[in-house]
Order: C-alpha cells, then sequence, then structure tokens
C-alpha cells in the first residue's frame, strides 16, 4: 500500500492526516490553534505556534499509523488562506503575529483604494474585491505598523508568505520560499491571467517585489523536509489554499461543479475551467488548484464569514450549549424556528453581499421564544447565507451560457449535521451530497501530492476515488423555499447599518 501525508493548516487548529492510495484515512491528529484578539476587530496567530503544533501532528500522524518517513510517498500542504506572515530570512524568525483571515484592522485602507477608483483595476487583473480580508493590505500594514520593516522589507531582508510558505520554510529548513497559484491567487495583487505577481498592483500597495515567494501549480515539486524533522526527508508535492484543496478533493474538476465546505466560514466554489470570468452577482474569481504550469484553472467563490462560528458562539459567549455537538439535539426539540431568523454578521457579510459595516442581529422574538428556537435560527443562518451564494452562482453560470448548479457536494466539520443539510437542500432545490470521505480539504492536498508523485495518473483516477456517503433531497416546494429566502433578505436589509 502506498501513503501520502496531509498537513492541513486551519484557523483554529492543526491537523495532519495519513490516507492510503484509495483516499481512505489510515491516522490522524490535531491540535487546537490559540487566538489572539489584541483588539475588536483584529484577529492574529502566533507563527511559531502554527508550526510547532503542525509538525506535531504530523509526527503523531505518523506514529499512530505505524509508518517511517520512507513509507510516505509524498506530503501536501493545505492551508488556511489570507493569513500573512512575515518573517527575517536570516533569522527565520516572524517580525509579528500573523494576521489572520478574519481580521479587519486594514479596511480603512481598503476604504480608500475603493475611493481612489482602483477596484475595476485590481478585479481585472486578481478577480477580488477591495476587502480587508485578502493579504495584501495586511501585508502593508505590517510594513507601516512594525517599526523597520519597511526598510528591511526592500532590502531584501524579509519574507512575506500565507500559511504554506510559512511551512514550506520551516520544513525545508529556509532553504525554500514558495507558494502555488490558489494561494498567491488570495493575495490581490496576484494576475491570475498570467499566474505572475503583477508590478502595477505592487507599486500600487507599496508593496517590494523582493518579498514574495515564487509561484508554482498547485501539483509540482515544493522541495524536501529537512530529514530530522519526520525521521527522513519527504517530498513536498502538493499545496493549494484550504478551499481550492476542498474542490479538488471532492473530485470537482469540470466546469459547473460545485462544492461547499461548513467550517468556521462556509466556502463555496464553483470550476468553471479554463475561462475567466467576472461575477456579475458579487462573487470572487479565483484561481483552482492547477496541475500544469501550461493551463490556468478558474472558480467562482463566495465566502460566509461566520458559518459553524455562530455554534462557538451559541457555546461562548451565550453559554446555550456546552458542547458544539449538542447544538442539533437543541435545535431539533422545536419544529422550526419559530418565526425567528439570525443574521450572524458578527464581522460583516462576504459575498454576496459585502456589507463590511452590517452588525449581526436575532429578529422575531416573542413572548414564546426559546433557546431551541435561536439555536435553531443560529444553523439555519448557515443555509441560509450558503443559499444566498449558490444563487448567485448559478445566476454568474447561466449569464455565462452554461446552466445552473443541479447539485453541491459538502464537506466540512458542519456538514455531518443531518438537521443544516436538509434545511440546505431544502433553500436550494437541488441534492446536496455529503461524501464517505469529509476531510476533503487534507484529501485534495494528498491527490495533490499524489498526482506529482506518480501515485495517480490524472484527475480521471482521483474522480473514481469519490465516493457518496448520503444524498439529501428537497422536501420542500419551491414556493416555500422562496419565501423563507425572501424573509432572510429582508433580515439582511435590517443587519445593514445606516
Amino acid at each position: 500500500m502506498t501513503y501520502l501525508l496531509a498537513l492541513d493548516q486551519g484557523t483554529s487548529s492543526s491537523r495532519s492526516i495519513v490516507f492510503d492510495e484509495n483516499g481512505r484515512i489510515v491516522a490522524q491528529a490535531q491540535q487546537e490553534l490559540p487566538q489572539i484578539y489584541p483588539r475588536p476587530g483584529w484577529v492574529e496567530h502566533d507563527p511559531l505556534v502554527i508550526w510547532r503544533t503542525q509538525l506535531a501532528t504530523a509526527r503523531d500522524a505518523l506514529a499512530q499509523a505505524g509508518l517511517q518517513a520512507h513509507d510516505v510517498r509524498a506530503l501536501g500542504i493545505t492551508n488556511q488562506r489570507e493569513t500573512t506572515v512575515l518573517w527575517n530570512r536570516r533569522t527565520g524568525q516572524p517580525v509579528h503575529h500573523a494576521i489572520v483571515w478574519q481580521d479587519r484592522r486594514a479596511e480603512p485602507l481598503c476604504a480608500e483604494l475603493r475611493e481612489q477608483g482602483h477596484e475595476p483595476l485590481i478585479q481585472a487583473r486578481t478577480g477580488l474585491r477591495i476587502d480587508a480580508y485578502f493579504s495584501a493590505t495586511k501585508l502593508r500594514w505590517l510594513l507601516d505598523h512594525v517599526p523597520g520593516a519597511r526598510a528591511a522589507a526592500e532590502a531584501g531582508e524579509l519574507a512575506f508568505g500565507t500559511v504554506d510558505s510559512w511551512l514550506i520554510w520551516q520544513l525545508t529548513g529556509g532553504q525554500v520560499h514558495v507558494t502555488d497559484v490558489t494561494n498567491a491567487a488570495r493575495t490581490m495583487f496576484f494576475n491570475v491571467h498570467t499566474n505572475d505577481w503583477d508590478d502595477d498592483l505592487l507599486a500600487l500597495l507599496r508593496i517590494p517585489r523582493a518579498l514574495l515567494p515564487r509561484v508554482q501549480p498547485s501539483a509540482s515539486d515544493f522541495g524536501a523536509t529537512e530529514a530530522g524533522l519526520l525521521g527522513g526527508a519527504i517530498r513536498i508535492g502538493g499545496v493549494a489554499g484550504d478551499q481550492q484543496s476542498a474542490l479538488f478533493g471532492q473530485a470537482c474538476f469540470t466546469a459547473g461543479m460545485a462544492k461547499n465546505t461548513y467550517g468556521t466560514g462556509c466556502f463555496m466554489l464553483m470550476h468553471t475551467g479554463s475561462g475567466f470570468q467576472t461575477s456579475r452577482n458579487g462573487l470572487l474569481t479565483t484561481s483552482a488548484a492547477q496541475t500544469s504550469a501550461r493551463q490556468p484553472e478558474y472558480a467562482m467563490e463566495g465566502s460566509v464569514f461566520v458559518g459553524g462560528a455562530v455554534v462557538q458562539w451559541l457555546r461562548d459567549g451565550l453559554r446555550a450549549i456546552t458542547r458544539s455537538d449538542e447544538v442539533q439535539s437543541l435545535a431539533e426539540s422545536v419544529p422550526d424556528s419559530g418565526g425567528v431568523m439570525m443574521v450572524p454578521a458578527f464581522t460583516g457579510l462576504g459575498a454576496p453581499y459585502w456589507q463590511p459595516d452590517a452588525r449581526g442581529t436575532i429578529t422575531g422574538l416573542t413572548r414564546g421564544t426559546t433557546i431551541a428556537h435561536i439555536a435553531r435560527a443560529a444553523l439555519e443562518s448557515i443555509a441560509y447565507q450558503s443559499a444566498a451564494l449558490l444563487q448567485a452562482m448559478s445566476r454568474d453560470a447561466v449569464e455565462a451560457g452554461g446552466a445552473p448548479v443541479s447539485e453541491l457536494r459538502v464537506d466540512g466539520g458542519a456538514c455531518v449535521n443531518d438537521l443544516l443539510m436538509q434545511f440546505q437542500a431544502d433553500l436550494l432545490g437541488i441534492p446536496v451530497v455529503r461524501p464517505a470521505v469529509v476531510e476533503t480539504t487534507a484529501l485534495g492536498a494528498a491527490y495533490l501530492a499524489g498526482l506529482t508523485s506518480g501515485v495517480y495518473q490524472g484527475t480521471a483516477d482521483l474522480a473514481r476515488l469519490w465516493r457518496t456517503e448520503r444524498r439529501f433531497t428537497p422536501t420542500l416546494s419551491p414556493a416555500h423555499a422562496q419565501q423563507l429566502m425572501a424573509r432572510w433578505e429582508h433580515s439582511v436589509r435590517q443587519a445593514a447599518l445606516e
């Protein structure tokens, strides 16, 4: 049997999973990643803790599987995207905490760029809207606010990277400074047409090119791990940002196929093939995982900032539950939400609304409302936000001459919640399909590494490995689903600050 190791560095934890050549999990290990909140709206991670926890889980997963480094054909990396790390090339030490994708400190700079009229250029080159979500303005903030950072960057002494680059740097002992196209595409200064950093945008954002990693296809040779780290050198053969990795792990290789990942946020991607398409419905265009330097591939993407995080809020904020897995039974203790509607705009609203100033609301409360109704409304908010994304995607697909999305493949921690998945199918009016292996983010990284190392000959091999665990079919009438979505859109308007 051939084995592949996937490092899955996420927002709330670092995980490592060993897969066999059939895409089945052999062993896995996970460590929680501490969150740092210096000020309201600021979110940081310690890059050294990211590295230590990721390395520890890789060692643990190999030990659990009873494998040595020489038993592993290749290693793949998938990671939280947009999170920005800046470090010293000589010492390997970060110059500041990593600024996490959820962080909003750079919104004033984004507002300035929008007011100056730069959004059309940035969207045309990168496929992205101007938003503090992306790496560019986070990096600019570091250069402007960390003492000595700009001078050191211009002297070539510092390195920038998203989390994949930081991990590769550490794994290779500082020998390789590289990223893949999917992570580069989330920076807001990468030209997705040329697959290279965009000099015009770098100049606009005042970012020295000397900071930047080399960009490679997602399935390619990213170097080898230092032998002392995992008991022997392992080739790094695949890298992709978590959502593009999940799209790949879900075997969505052709235009029109879509997946939704239910994690801290929700992230929906629809493969659009080799043609770049600008959304007219509030979505982003991004690079899909690429197996060749010759053929760019694209996807439409919509991001919900607060998905599964609303369950964490029920647990830690409201103290309505003591464990996250209690939410389904609490929500199922009532037949519906009793008219309660929750818009969890704790950090603004992402696609397709793009309302950074929106704030969370709970409406429809009566004297008969219980915590169970609020729990059910919280769960349903995840499905409502995702339904708004898919409707926008389907409109884009039809406007481009294609067909609306016909089924949605799902993954991520919250997709195991049957109540949520059934409600999602009801709102969408199409089947929602949960795969046998829901760890598709890590699986995508393993598959990319397997392609580079010759375990698989092409994506057709991977498509044959994809298996369904459960298919949720709609039970609501289209008219009823439309009424519910209309109520949701009304609640969204109420959440927007004037």
